[in-house]
């Protein structure tokens, strides 16, 4: 049987946080609490598999070629991006100079000239119309040379969606989905598949594979697609049929071998590159020979605990080419997470859950003991219960096992995660009822189970607090803190449990660090204002002059000016002209500090009105921003853009 036209080269395609509420950061903790990390099982899995393969086929130079083959890449190699340079800081133009009492205008900043990102391969400029965003994959995977494997990223004539389709694509499909000639579908298919429109030439192709099933050209052909669509696990196993159908249709083949080492599945790649040449390239033996020595180096690594090396040899095998493995970014969320790095660990397993993972792998594919896709509801089940999201948690636990019911690891994971769950959940119940001593012992009960997890630390500091128990709130904020260092809530309570026990040294260190953290919220301000009052007054200092929040204040005198810059803390001073047009764009912006900095001064002097004052600050142009600590002049600005100003007011601010 002979087998016409396929396609042979692929393109591929590539939550806000919540404001912190102050009023409510005291009660308990919630399904989406700050990042703290739980190492809820310390003992590592000690099954590791490692895969080689050296199956060959024992004749493969007389396989016969699928006739009407396009041998040719159809889509260029994609340009360079190139990116403009960001805006100009004004500096000068437009400012007023004092002495001579001028006002002028601004004149607008240089912007760029060149659209970034619009460079063609030629080196022209293309039209904003006809330049489509493509996601660059990496040239140096199995397939990225002669062998034309069928991936990469350049799209032609629309999005991969299929967004771009005109009528006259969508009349070729419509002529393909009634037409009775094979030859005439595949064409259809093919020119659909070249323009990049990948879901129609999708449908195409699926319609060429039902009117000859056994046809292994159609289903090779539906693979390219679903490659540029990524999605790989249907790819593979349009792919695993067209051999089944065809045992020497090498182009599909090197289809698996290139979707098994992005995959991430070595000995797979291995035999079907080997299956699907007599002589096959040393160059993509020699990445598949790295890839295997990353991951091996990953397994033991992982076994050994040492997950600094786990980072580095998931970053080392992404790089050799598994790009697009779900496990081997599951293994990198594992490794952030055992290191305390939860936010990196969350983004991690979010990649790993966005890849394709459909594609069910045998019993015997085992990865660092777990089968097939057992270990990435694993690990997103680890990072669920350091997020405290304990139902999603248990969600992907049971997940995990159904997929591999004989691990006993996993039984006895399933069974910890239910059981800190349903503590969590009771606590949470009991302490909404106000049943405080209660409540801690159900969170106590949860951490006999889990013995470093931050949530329910905090959450029976919560309780604590409210028994007046501040000395062991502080404990329990203490133990959170040190398991994750930047949990916003536990240190919250930490600072308000040492302004009980007047402890305001403390009290005031815990604030300032928040107020790094939050700096927009003005209760931790005044929360903070309120115990540096505090601190003061315990050590004789004299704090009737100190003041929180109002408005920005107007200088009118030299002696008024030098009472109001020494005053303890911050103050910042806006030297400015009323006609001027910078200053008069500052102002609104000036008094929206003075409301997200309370504890900050906020003042102004009219340089006409005030000659003194800014003869005595040597001021010769406006605006001029200085910022003053007790007194002492720690920051001088001219023109400053709003950016600088406020990163400058939050940086001497604390």
């Amino acid at each position: 049987m002979s087998h016409s036209t396929e396609m042979p080269t692929t393109p591929s395609t590539k939550a806000s946080d919540l404001p912190f509420d102050f009023n409510t950061a005291l009660s308990l903790e919630t399904d989406k609490p700050d990042s703290p990390v739980s190492t809820l099982f310390t003992h590592q899995t000690t099954s590791t598999t490692s895969s080689t393969s050296s199956s060959a086929g024992s004749s493969l130079a007389a396989r016969r070629t699928h006739s009407g083959e396009i041998l040719s890449n159809p889509f260029p190699k994609p340009g360079h991006r190139r990116t403009g340079s960001g805006p100009l800081i004004f500096t000068g133009s437009g400012s007023t100079n004092v002495s001579a009492h001028t006002n002028s205008t601004a004149s607008s900043p240089v912007t760029n000239l060149l659209p970034a990102g619009n460079i063609c391969p030629s080196g022209k400029i293309a039209k904003p119309s006809t330049v489509h965003k493509t996601v660059t994959h990496r040239n140096d995977v199995l397939g990225s040379g002669t062998g034309n494997y069928g991936h990469g990223s350049i799209i032609r004539g629309g999005a991969a969606t299929g967004t771009g389709t005109g009528i006259e694509d969508f009349s070729s499909v419509k002529r393909a989905m009634v037409s009775v000639d094979l030859e005439e579908v595949k064409r259809i298919g093919n020119e659909l598949y070249k323009k990049g429109q990948l879901l129609e030439a999708l449908r195409v192709y699926d319609r060429a594979a039902c009117m000859q099933p056994d046809n292994p050209v159609c289903r090779s052909n539906k693979a390219a697609a679903l490659i540029g669509l990524r999605r790989f696990g249907e790819a593979v196993r349009e792919c695993e049929e067209a051999v089944r159908l065809d045992p020497g249709f090498n182009r599909a083949h090197q289809r698996l071998a290139s979707l098994f080492l992005r995959l991430g599945v070595v000995e797979n790649s291995k035999k079907h590159l080997l299956l699907a040449s007599a002589q096959p390239d040393l160059i993509e033996l020699h990445k598949l020979q790295t890839l295997e020595k990353h991951l091996i180096r990953c397994a033991d690594a992982r076994r050994s605990g040492d997950w600094k090396i786990v980072l580095r040899e998931t970053d080392s095998a992404i790089t050799a080419g598994a790009d697009s493995s779900p496990v081997i970014f599951a293994s990198k969320a594992e490794a952030y997470l055992r290191l305390y790095q939860v936010d990196d660990a969350d983004m991690a397993i979010c990649d790993a859950c966005k890849l394709d993972s459909s594609y069910s792998f045998s019993v015997d594919t085992k990865y660092f003991g777990f089968v097939g896709n057992s270990y990435i509801h694993y690990v997103h089940a680890l990072v669920e219960v350091a997020r405290g999201r304990f139902e999603t948690a248990v969600g992907a636990a049971e997940k995990a096992r159904k997929i591999d019911p004989a691990n006993s690891e996993l039984n006895s994971f399933t069974i910890i995660v239910k059981s800190v769950a349903r503590a969590r959940s009771l606590g949470n119940e009991l302490f909404n009822s106000g049943k405080f001593s209660e409540a801690s012992l159900a969170y106590g009960e949860g951490l006999r189970h889990d013995p470093s997890n931050p949530v329910l630390y905090c959450n029976r500091a919560a309780c604590r607090y409210k028994l007046g128990q501040w000395d062991k709130s502080i404990e329990d904020c203490n133990e959170a803190l040190r398991i994750q260092p930047n949990y916003t809530k536990a240190l919250l309570r930490r600072a308000a449990s040492y302004a009980k026990i007047e402890r305001w040294a403390e009290s005031v260190s815990d604030y300032e660090a928040l107020r790094k953290e939050l700096p927009g919220d003005t209760e931790v301000a005044e929360a903070l204002f309120h115990a540096q009052v505090a601190l003061k007054s315990s050590r004789g200092e004299e704090v009737s002059n100190m003041k929180f929040g109002g408005e920005v204040e107007l200088i009118s005198g030299l002696d008024q000016f030098h009472t109001a810059i020494s005053l303890p803390g911050v103050s910042v001073v806006h030297f400015m002209a009323p006609l001027n047009p910078h200053c008069s764009q500052m102002a609104p912006f000036l008094d929206a500090l003075c409301a997200r900095y309370p504890s900050v001064n906020f003042l102004k002097v009219d340089v006409i009105e005030n000659p003194a004052v800014a003869k005595a600050e040597n001021v010769r142009m406006v605006p001029t921003f200085k910022i003053y600590k007790n007194g002492n002049r720690v920051k001088e600005m001219v023109c400053p853009s709003q950016q600088l100003l406020e990163y400058s007011v939050r940086h001497y601010g604390f």
